[in-house]
């Protein structure tokens, strides 16, 4: 019965994908030498390990609508689940490296008597890999060039559809354009 480990090696993004597509670089390494493995249905669960990492004080404030206050983070902060994908691992000896699409249930049946065997790789085999900021900005940057991620709650965004309607502009950009002048002129008249 095969001993697999796996490594992620690298992750990079895909530049000529028509959706954001990260593709991670992972090895599968058989610890029984010299058995031939046919192929492995490899599936992954793929999660961000917010408290695995540090932040700085700018990253923190960034981070209040999602965790909160740094001081409630023993309590809100958490791994996160962030996509399921898997792959098909073409027939080797040993190990082989093999590409991972990350975009941003099965019955088995056992064959005896040298047949086909079809295996659950155990649960507890996991790698682990530092994907860099710099690789997430990258994709980011190749798809949404110049462009930044907004959430709004479903009647702000109804009145801001309104109001682009009501005045026929034609982009959402240009609506927040022609409210922000509105808003600052606000805080000016405010602050005075």
């Amino acid at each position: 019965m095969p001993d697999l480990n796996f490594q992620v090696e690298n992750a990079e993004a895909v530049p000529f994908a028509v959706a954001p597509l990260l593709m991670f670089k992972v090895r599968l390494t058989n610890a029984n030498e010299g058995e031939r493995i046919q192929s492995v249905a490899l599936r992954c669960q793929v999660q961000i390990e917010s408290t695995r990492r540090k932040y700085s004080t700018h990253e923190q404030g960034k981070l209040l609508d999602l965790f909160g206050e740094p001081e409630r983070w023993s309590r809100t902060l958490r791994a996160m689940l962030w996509t399921h994908t898997s792959v098909i691992v073409p027939p080797f000896q040993d190990n082989t490296l093999v590409d991972l699409p990350v975009p941003c249930t099965f019955d088995f049946n056992v064959a005896d008597n040298g047949g086909l065997q079809v295996e659950q790789i155990p649960w507890d085999r996991e790698a682990r890999f530092r994907l860099s900021v710099r690789v997430w900005q990258e994709m980011m940057d190749i798809y949404y060039p110049n462009t930044a991620w907004l959430c709004l709650r479903r009647d702000v965004f109804d009145r801001l559809s309104q109001y682009k309607m009501q005045r026929g502009i034609p982009t959402w950009e240009q609506a927040l354009e022609t409210i922000i002048p509105a808003v600052a002129q606000t805080e000016e008249e405010v602050v005075s």
